[in-house]
C-alpha cells in the first residue's frame, strides 16, 4: 500500500482528514483552534495529535518536530484556510484579517517543502491578489501549481458546492499539474448517492432520541410558512402574499430565491451552509415534510458518514458541517495529487537511472478506506 505522510492545516470537523484517510495518507499532525471543531475532530480521529492553538503560535520547526518529520520529507500538506473574507454570502471583506491565513501557508510550505499542496477554498480566493502570489510564490520555489474552480458535484457529492482547488507539487511544471476532473469523473461511480432523494432514503426518517437526527421545533409563524410552501422544489416565491415576509416584498423575484425553500427529490442538494437547518437562510427544507433537513442529513450531504460523531451545540455543530470539505471531494482530489507525485517520483528517478515509469495510481473503487463512505 503506497501510504504517504500529511498534515491538516486548518483541519475543522475533519472533512479533509477523512478523504486523507480514505486514500491512504498517515495523518502526521492537524492544526484546529476552534474548540467544538477541534472536540469533533479528536473524537473521531483519537490517533491524530491535533495542535488546538492559533496556526501562527506553532513554528515550522515545531510543526515538524510534532509529526516527527524533516524538511522535504512530507509528501502532503492539505490546507483549508478560514474562508469568509473572499465568501459571497460574507462581505467579502479584502482586508479581513484572516485573508491573510492564506500567506501563512505559503510561509509553511516555504519551511516544510513538501511534496504537494492541497488548497481548497471559496471561489473568490480565485480573484484575490494574495491567489496570485501564493501561485508566483510557489513556482518561484520549485512547485508546478495548478488551480481550478470545481462543482463538488463533479466528483460524486450530491450536493452543488463551488470551491477553488489549488494542487501544487514539487518537480513538475505547471502544465503537468493536470485538472483533477481529467482523473476521477463522477459517472464513474454510478452507485454513489448523487441526489437528495439517493441521501434522505439511505438515512430514514428522523429517529426519536437521536439529537442529530430529529426534526427541528419551529415556531407557529414560520411552520405556517414552511406549510405553504409548494413541494419538491417549491420556494418562497411561491408563497401568498400574506405569508411574505416584509422584507422580502420588497425583493425583485430573483431576490433571495431560495429562502423559505425546499429541496427538490431528484436533484443534488444546494451547497451546505453554517445555517444549514434555518429555513431563512437558504433551501434547506425538507422536499414534502414541514421542516428543515436535520444535522445528520446536513453532514450527509457533505459526505460524512452516519457514524461521524459531532461536538457541540445545534448551531455550533451546524457551522461546523457547513464549514468542512465535503469528505468525497477531499478523498478524490488526495487521490490526483497522489497520482502527480508519483509522477515527479519518476521523474526525478529516471533523472538518475533509467527505469520504468511510476504505477498507476490505485482505483477509489479498490482504496482501503479507514472512514466509511456515505
Amino acid at each position: 500500500m503506497d501510504t504517504r505522510t500529511s498534515i491538516d492545516r486548518f483541519a475543522g470537523a475533519g472533512g479533509a482528514t477523512a478523504g486523507l484517510f480514505l486514500a491512504g495518507c498517515d495523518i502526521r499532525l492537524a492544526v484546529e483552534r476552534d474548540k467544538d471543531a477541534a472536540a469533533t475532530y479528536s473524537a473521531n480521529f483519537p490517533g491524530v495529535q491535533l495542535l488546538s492553538e492559533a496556526i501562527e503560535t506553532y513554528t515550522p520547526s515545531y510543526i515538524l518536530e510534532k509529526a516527527g518529520l524533516q524538511p522535504g520529507s512530507l509528501d502532503i500538506l492539505s490546507a483549508c484556510p478560514p474562508c469568509q473574507g473572499f465568501s459571497t454570502l460574507g462581505k467579502c471583506d479584502p482586508d479581513d484579517d484572516r485573508n491573510d491565513y492564506v500567506q501563512t501557508v505559503e510561509a509553511l510550505v516555504e519551511n516544510l517543502r513538501p511534496r504537494a499542496l492541497i488548497l481548497e477554498n471559496v471561489p473568490g480566493l480565485d480573484h484575490d491578489p494574495r491567489s496570485s502570489r501564493l501561485k508566483a510564490s510557489l513556482h518561484s520555489i520549485g512547485y508546478g501549481v495548478g488551480s481550478w474552480v470545481l462543482d463538488a458535484t463533479e466528483f460524486c457529492v450530491p450536493q452543488r458546492r463551488r470551491r477553488f482547488v489549488l494542487i501544487a507539487v514539487s518537480g513538475l511544471t505547471n502544465d503537468e499539474i493536470a485538472d483533477p476532473r481529467s482523473s476521477y469523473r463522477c459517472a464513474d461511480w454510478p452507485d454513489h448517492p448523487h441526489t437528495v432523494r439517493d441521501i434522505l432514503h439511505a438515512l430514514g426518517p428522523p429517529t426519536a432520541g437521536e439529537s442529530l437526527h430529529a426534526a427541528r421545533n419551529l415556531p407557529p409563524p414560520i411552520l405556517r410558512r414552511v406549510r405553504a410552501v409548494p413541494h419538491d422544489g417549491g420556494s418562497r416565491k411561491d408563497l401568498p402574499e400574506s405569508l411574505q415576509l416584509e422584507c422580502h416584498k420588497r425583493l425583485s423575484q430573483r431576490g433571495a430565491a431560495s429562502v423559505y425553500g425546499r429541496m427538490a427529490w431528484d436533484e443534488p442538494a444546494p451547497t451546505i451552509t453554517t445555517r444549514c437547518t434555518t429555513p431563512a437562510c437558504g433551501r434547506f427544507l425538507h422536499p414534502e415534510q414541514d421542516r428543515p433537513i436535520t444535522l445528520r442529513e446536513a453532514a450527509a450531504f457533505q459526505t460524512f458518514p452516519p457514524t461521524f460523531c459531532w461536538k457541540g451545540g445545534v448551531m455550533h455543530i451546524a457551522r461546523q458541517i457547513g464549514n468542512a470539505v465535503p469528505v468525497r471531494l477531499a478523498h478524490l482530489l488526495t487521490l490526483h495529487t497522489i497520482r502527480l507525485i508519483r509522477l515527479a517520483e519518476g521523474r526525478s528517478v529516471s533523472s538518475q537511472q533509467l527505469g520504468p515509469d511510476p504505477s498507476p495510481p490505485r482505483s477509489p473503487k479498490t482504496a482501503t478506506p479507514a472512514i466509511p463512505s456515505v
